[in-house]
Parts: C-alpha cells; sequence; structure tokens
C-alpha cells in the first residue's frame, strides 16, 4: 500500500456515497442574505463591491471525514484580517461558527471545501466612511477541491520559479490578508502553463521565494524544512506541517529563503488547504533531489491526514443520518 492509499480509498468511497444522495444541498450550500439555497442557484448582487473591486476577505477551513478540522484557527485569522480591513461581519462569529456545522450535517458532505466571506457590500469606501458601509457576509460548503489530484500526489508535481512576474509587495497588497487579488498569481499560473509545468513560484524581486498560486512553499534540506517569514500568507495548513514537523523530528526555520535553495533541496511541498501535503518533484524542467517524492514528504502528508482525526484539532459534525 502505497503512502497515499489509507487516504484516498476511504475518500473514494464517501464520494460515491455522496453521488448517489438526493439531498439538494449535497452538491453544495450556500448562505445568501439569511437563506440557506443550493450552492449553484446561490446570487450575489451585481453591486456588491466586493465582486466589483476586490473589497472582501475570506477564509477556507475544511472537513475532512466528517471532521471539521481547526476550524477555530481559520476563525481566528478571518477575524484579523476584517480588522485590518476595517470589514465587520454582519454574523457574530458563534453564529457563524454554528451556522457552518449546520450547513455542513444539512449537506451531507463529509469531505468539504469551507469558505466564509465578508464583502464590503453596496456602498464604495471612496464615497463612504468605512462605518457607514452595510458588509455582507457569505458562507459555502461544497465538495472537497484538489488543488493536486490522486495521481500526482503520489509522483508529485511539476512547477517553476516565475520569471515574468513577482509577487505583489506587502507594501501594496498585505498577504497575511486572505483577498482575492490574484492579478500576479494567475500571471504566474499562465506562465508555468507556457513553460509546461503546473504550478508557478513567484519571487519577491530580491531573489528570494515568497508563495505560489493559493499555497505556501516548504524546502527541505538535510532534515530541515525552510519557508518564508514574508510576502506571504501565514497560512493554517503550513501552521499545521510545520508542528507536525517538529513532533517528527525535523526543525523548521521560517525567514528569508533564497531562490538558489530551490534549486540545491532535497524536496519541495506546496502546502494549502485545498490539497493538504503536495509534493514537488520538478522544478524548471529538472528533478528536484531524486526525482521522486522524498521520504520526509511522504511521513509528513500522511502525518497531516491523520492529524485530521486529532480531538485537539478538530471535531464530528452531528449529521442528522
Amino acid at each position: 500500500m502505497s503512502y497515499t492509499d489509507h487516504i484516498f480509498v476511504d475518500y473514494r468511497r464517501r464520494v460515491k456515497a455522496l453521488e448517489a444522495s438526493n439531498n439538494p444541498f449535497a452538491r453544495g450550500v450556500a448562505y445568501v442574505e439569511g437563506q440557506y439555497v443550493p450552492l449553484h442557484e446561490a446570487r450575489i448582487p451585481l453591486l456588491d463591491q466586493g465582486f466589483l473591486h476586490s473589497d472582501l476577505t475570506y477564509d477556507v477551513p475544511a472537513i475532512w471525514d466528517g471532521r471539521f478540522f481547526r476550524l477555530d484557527d481559520h476563525l481566528d485569522r478571518f477575524e484579523r484580517s476584517c480588522a485590518k480591513l476595517r470589514l465587520k461581519s454582519p454574523l457574530p462569529r458563534q453564529e457563524m461558527r454554528d451556522r457552518l456545522i449546520e450547513m455542513a450535517a444539512k449537506s451531507g458532505i463529509r469531505d468539504a471545501y469551507v469558505m466564509l466571506i465578508v464583502t464590503r457590500g453596496l456602498r464604495y469606501v471612496r464615497q463612504y466612511a468605512p462605518e457607514d458601509c452595510k458588509n455582507f457576509c457569505y458562507l459555502m460548503v461544497m465538495p472537497y477541491l484538489w488543488v493536486m489530484d490522486e495521481e500526482t500526489q503520489k509522483t508529485g508535481g511539476s512547477a517553476v520559479i516565475a520569471r515574468t512576474v513577482r509577487r505583489v509587495p506587502p507594501g501594496a497588497i498585505d498577504p497575511t490578508v486572505k483577498n482575492l487579488q490574484w492579478g500576479d498569481l494567475t500571471r504566474g499560473l499562465l506562465e508555468a502553463r507556457d513553460r509546461g509545468a503546473m504550478y508557478p513560484i513567484l519571487t519577491d524581486g530580491d531573489a528570494n521565494i515568497t508563495e505560489g498560486s493559493g499555497f505556501n512553499v516548504i524546502l527541505i534540506k538535510d532534515g530541515k524544512l525552510h519557508t518564508p517569514k514574508k510576502g506571504v500568507l501565514e497560512g493554517v495548513t503550513r501552521l499545521s506541517v510545520l508542528a507536525i514537523a517538529e513532533k517528527l523530528g525535523y526543525p523548521h526555520i521560517i525567514d528569508d529563503v533564497p531562490v538558489d535553495l530551490a534549486y540545491d533541496c532535497d524536496e519541495i511541498l506546496f502546502v494549502t488547504t485545498a490539497g493538504g501535503v503536495m509534493p514537488i518533484t520538478r522544478l524548471d524542467g529538472q528533478p528536484v533531489g531524486s526525482g521522486d517524492v522524498g521520504p520526509i514528504s511522504k511521513a509528513l502528508w500522511k502525518a497531516y491526514w491523520d492529524a485530521h482525526r486529532d480531538p485537539e484539532l478538530s471535531f464530528a459534525i452531528p449529521y442528522k443520518d
């Protein structure tokens, strides 16, 4: 049995059960204007500033095998992001938490990608003070999304160090506030495709790596994990992986990470809620280390998914069935 089989065998079984469901929320459920609706029927106002100007913040916790994983950590970060943007959720934290649990229970989805969003609403801050804008809240629970599919996770993905675009600097857009301003990340994805790879790693313009298109980057060299300290989202998944690495005896450093280390490291990992631990085995067309998924990557992959059953990090959802 491969290092991924213990997760994917049961996952595929749960997917088949969900596909056979007659539940109208089984393909996803949204909370919009105080109502629960099937996800693909949900609509937002065209004049919402979140749509027109990306004036919003959001967060993405996950549910795995019927258990919410690190929900309160995501809510903590979400509240910090709202405060930095002078947004105020119309749903208090406890009500938002309760509704997300209720939505998951109603849907029957046991492996879910969950999204909570607060937008500025219909008023633009160019004309109105932030406190005079009625903010909107949207919630979504949908079947789990994989940034990297099962087969690629077994063999490793491919990436490039982007040449034509750099990460937006922290002085322009605060990377610690989760946002949908993806202009640089989209350009990086297009460059990666043009160069025959799956994913980009963006630099800060000063010969250090930052992050990729929706994921943190971890380089492994001589048994030590290296990950950037600035220009990146402070990922909850990264937090989980670094804690797991410490327990397994692999120390980590959060600091500037030079591009040169990416070409000289033993293993590369991308980490994100929508995909977990994603091994990269080719960089700029050349093998990373041996060219195979490395032993530390495999150990972290397994331990990360096992952690989803840890009662200190997750809790069971009270499904109706």
